[in-house]
């Protein structure tokens, strides 16, 4: 074969396979926008200046991104746009396509969340009266978050063993350029069967939280068959995806509370239905014990040893039900350890630093898990 040096290449070839290289060179770049024109196919040619020196730079971003990030591109507007170069082989150019596109400085940032979010108040996408409970006792559950990080741990440690269908979809949730992921990952939960949809990301800073800035990203919220539980974190500026949402909480944890908090009461209930139960059947027994020593006295001499056969069983059904009642396991000295509301059977259900519940015969102590062996 020849030395790539000897080979001749037609211009088309050669071009191409600068492309392949340039593609490599993907970037960050900064710049003030300068003329601004839109092709017949709705695509936006625009250059970025440097406001140091002076260079410029062709650029392009294509109709569906344009669309998707919402930013009226116009001169003297300052972003960042992120992509790659490229030489267009009909005039020999080269140009920038850009991926995404985002507003620069946190003050611009500011001013552009500010806009939005009254646009979007006033439109009533905020309102209360909107927004739709959690349906009670669901089982499935639709979640959108990204698989890097302590965040999907979180969630799925603090959902407890009640049945949870989760269906997840892996996507990027940092800077802009997680809107699209975003964008399609909801979208395709709206063809799935679920019950409720999670968004979950940790907090961060305004920038970091572009894409829950998204117009696109908080309509499609809005317009989601079931309700939506957004837990991106807490910033002084709050996303306007979790305004938007019909439950919008701090933390992954508390996301997963919400969902197992009906079926937690449902399980203190059964419990607490169980311990009726149980002392309505030793006052029976009591009962029927009364009755027939008042029943003794007044039988024929024929049935006295029927009576005291009958008698006799009772009593041992007593002592077999009172050996066996939780609360004088507590009296001799047992206890019940609960973690989050749920008995604690091993010490793989725990973890430091969680409260734990003890009951005991007369009462119940809260402590804090120091050590675990």
């Amino acid at each position: 074969m020849e030395p790539a040096n000897e080979m001749v290449f037609s211009i088309s070839e050669y071009i191409g396979l600068l492309n392949i290289g340039l593609k490599k060179s993907r970037a960050k770049i900064i710049g003030e926008v300068s003329e601004v024109g839109f092709g017949p196919t709705g695509h936006v040619y625009f250059s970025l200046k440097d406001e140091k020196d002076g260079a410029m730079l062709k650029c392009i971003i294509w109709k569906s991104k344009y669309i998707l990030y919402g930013i009226k591109l116009e001169e003297g507007l300052k972003i960042i746009a992120s992509g790659y170069p490229e030489i267009y082989p009909l005039s020999g150019r080269l140009s920038f396509i850009a991926e995404a596109i985002e507003h620069a400085g946190e003050g611009t940032l500011k001013k552009e969340y500010e806009k939005l979010k009254k646009k979007l108040t006033e439109e009533g996408v905020f309102a209360e009266e909107r927004k739709r409970p959690l349906p009670k006792y669901l089982r499935k559950v639709g979640l959108i978050t990204s698989r890097q990080g302590a965040v999907l741990a979180d969630f799925l440690s603090n959902l407890g063993k009640y049945g949870f269908k989760i269906k997840m979809i892996d996507s990027r949730v940092e800077g802009q350029g997680a809107v699209e992921d975003l964008l399609s990952a909801i979208r395709t939960f709206k063809k799935q069967d679920i019950e409720a949809l999670v968004i979950m990301r940790g907090g961060g800073s305004l920038e970091s939280m572009l894409a829950f800035n998204n117009e696109l990203l908080v309509r499609e919220v809005v317009n989601f068959p079931a309700p939506v539980i957004a837990a991106i974190g807490h910033h002084k500026d709050e996303p306007l995806v979790a305004l938007a949402a019909d439950l919008a909480v701090s933390t992954p944890s508390i996301a997963a509370t919400c969902l197992t908090e009906p079926w937690s009461q449902v399980a203190l209930l059964v419990e607490a239905a169980a311990r009726v139960s149980f002392q309505g059947f030793n006052n029976a027994i009591q009962n029927a014990k009364i009755n027939l020593a008042n029943s003794w006295e007044e039988s024929v001499f024929g049935f006295k040893a029927l009576l005291s056969r009958i008698n006799q069983q009772l009593e041992q059904s007593a002592k077999i039900v009172e050996l066996n009642n939780p609360e004088r396991q507590l009296k001799l000295g047992y206890s019940i350890a609960r973690c989050g509301g749920r008995i604690v059977r091993s010490v793989k259900r725990v973890k430091l630093g969680e409260d734990l519940d003890i009951r005991v015969a007369d009462g119940t102590i809260i402590s804090e898990i120091k050590d675990i062996r």
